[in-house]
């Protein structure tokens, strides 16, 4: 606008006096899957949907996908997957994302348990910013147990 004289260069630099660069989501790897979290709960309370968090798939599509949209793509389609989806958690298909290595899930007890567990110890690192003591917190759990799950279920702080 200033080369084309629509906008004043001195007002411009008595403005611009600090730049503040955001980096694109593609680079903040750990902020995919809190921004995510952040998204569902907002949804899931604005719709009123009984979605409640992310299978261990849809979570690993999130960290996989370059996001090329940048936050608006990831929000809008956390948004459409809250107001479609069926289950209480969603999958990599209900957010239009495909599942790379995904394996047929075994639906024996032990392996279903094991899964919910892992999927919920992560949302709850996610939600607390891998804040071990707030994860353990929303888990209802001590932080020594906290500890022995993620040793585990080989979940580490960047899950």
């Amino acid at each position: 606008m200033m080369a084309e004289g629509r906008f004043r260069e001195d007002l411009y630099y008595r403005l611009n006096e600090v730049t503040v660069r955001v980096p694109p989501l593609r680079e903040r790897l750990g902020d995919t899957v809190v921004l995510a979290s952040f998204f569902l709960r907002r949804f899931a309370s604005e719709y009123g949907r009984p979605v409640r968090g992310f299978a261990s798939a849809a979570l690993t599509a999130i960290k996989d996908y370059p996001w090329p949209g940048n936050v608006r793509e990831l929000e809008n389609r956390v948004k459409r997957a809250v107001v479609m989806a069926d289950a209480a958690l969603l999958s990599p298909s209900d957010l239009g994302l495909s599942a790379h290595g995904e394996e047929p899930q075994s639906l024996g007890i032990r392996a279903a348990r094991a899964r919910a567990e892992r999927e919920v110890l992560q949302l709850a690192l996610a939600q607390a910013g891998s804040n071990l003591s707030k994860a353990a917190k929303l888990l209802g759990i001590s932080r020594p147990t906290l500890y022995d799950l993620m040793q585990q279920h080989q979940i580490g702080l960047d899950a």
